[in-house]
């Protein structure tokens, strides 16, 4: 994020410890980025993280968090051996909102793939065992602007600058730069 063009706004990390809830990606990050506002009391942008494997019918999805912690990266990949389908996606849900009461905004990236033998120890816990489609290596054998050149993060990162672009458009009647 901080390498993100996000000019007029300014974007300031706040360590919030928000609760783990349970459900739909999408209503997990609305629930999240709504007690988000209310605890700082003014507008936020929150992230979720969900990895879903095809063969277990979506899972661990919204859960990635406390099955790395139960499994490790080894225990994830070791999940998937009994099956022959392999495929997954990673999926990041940015939740936006303007502050306390405030109807939040959801920008969802995806990236498909598949999970393979953990090799690489740079990025993220699982990063490990994912390879993206069309890419030979898993995003923990990439560097970092490898990586967000094609990440799940950065494609829902992209979609809200430009919705943040269009909206400056809309309010002031003058374009924005663009990069």
């Amino acid at each position: 994020l901080a390498a993100a063009d996000m000019s007029p706004f300014r974007v300031e990390h706040v360590n919030v410890d928000l609760p783990e809830l349970q459900g739909d990606p999408l209503e997990i990050c609305r629930a999240k980025v709504a007690a988000a506002a209310e605890m700082v009391g003014g507008a936020v942008l929150v992230e979720d993280t969900s990895l879903c494997f095809t063969a277990l019918g979506g899972m661990p999805g919204p859960y990635i968090k406390w099955w790395m912690e139960a499994l490790g990266v080894e225990g994830l990949y070791k999940l998937l051996q009994p099956y022959e389908d392999k495929s997954a996606y990673a999926q990041c849900t940015l939740g936006f909102s303007s502050g306390p009461g405030a109807t939040p905004r959801l920008f969802v990236g995806t990236t498909d793939g598949s999970i393979a033998q953990p090799h690489g120890d740079s990025g993220f816990g699982w990063d490990a065992c994912f390879i993206p489609d069309g890419e030979s290596r898993r995003f923990g054998e990439m560097s970092m602007r490898q990586k967000n050149a094609i990440s799940h993060r950065a494609r829902a990162l992209e979609l809200l600058v430009a919705s943040c672009r269009e909206h400056a458009e809309a309010t002031s009647g003058v374009a924005p730069r663009r990069p």
